[in-house]
């Protein structure tokens, strides 16, 4: 469904149709395209890039960069895959230290909302909620070699919303 402010809002069933939806969305997405992902522990924030690298053809699995921060993937059109987890970062500062190409790749950043501020002209915030009382992320059955995976065993609400004149007229998925 659209929205009024012309974003998307969809309901994600699983973790299937999360990467679903990440492979729907790279169709869209060219060098220099900025995402940010938001949500809680467990919400599918790596599920849904996990679903990015397959569209875009990544070598390598896609994981969750949380103790690297930053991790580049090559593709297989030559433009990479720049997957980015913001949360241990303290400010924008930190998040230009890791001197990103933004221009010559396509990034993603996990927990990155108020930290690019002036990065970009346009981007896409894709906004994961997870259930009020859904599985958390912190259970012991859900961490994987240290990290916390993502578990969108539940319906999850997924906003998406364009910002900037790069998405002016683009169509996001509807379902």
């Amino acid at each position: 469904m659209t929205t009024a402010s012309g974003a998307v809002d969809l309901t994600v069933a699983d973790a299937a149709e999360m990467e679903s939806l990440g492979r729907r969305v790279s169709g869209l997405l060219r060098a220099g395209d900025l995402l940010v992902l938001s949500g809680p522990l467990g919400a599918g924030k790596t599920t849904f890039t996990r679903g990015l690298g397959e569209g875009l053809e990544v070598r390598g699995q896609v994981a969750s960069p949380t103790f690297v921060l930053a991790r580049t993937h090559p593709t297989a059109s030559g433009v990479p895959l720049v997957h980015v987890d913001a949360y241990r970062l303290s400010g924008e500062a930190e998040l230009d230290d890791l001197d990103l190409d933004y221009e010559g790749s396509i990034v993603v950043v996990e927990w990155g909302a108020g930290l690019l501020d002036g990065v970009a002209e346009s981007w896409l915030d894709v906004v994961i909620e997870r259930p009020t009382g859904g599985v958390d992320g912190r259970d012991a059955d859900f961490v994987q070699d240290g990290t916390v995976d993502d578990v969108p065993e539940e319906p999850r609400r997924v906003v998406i919303t364009a910002h900037g004149a790069r998405w002016a007229d683009v169509a996001l998925p509807a379902t």
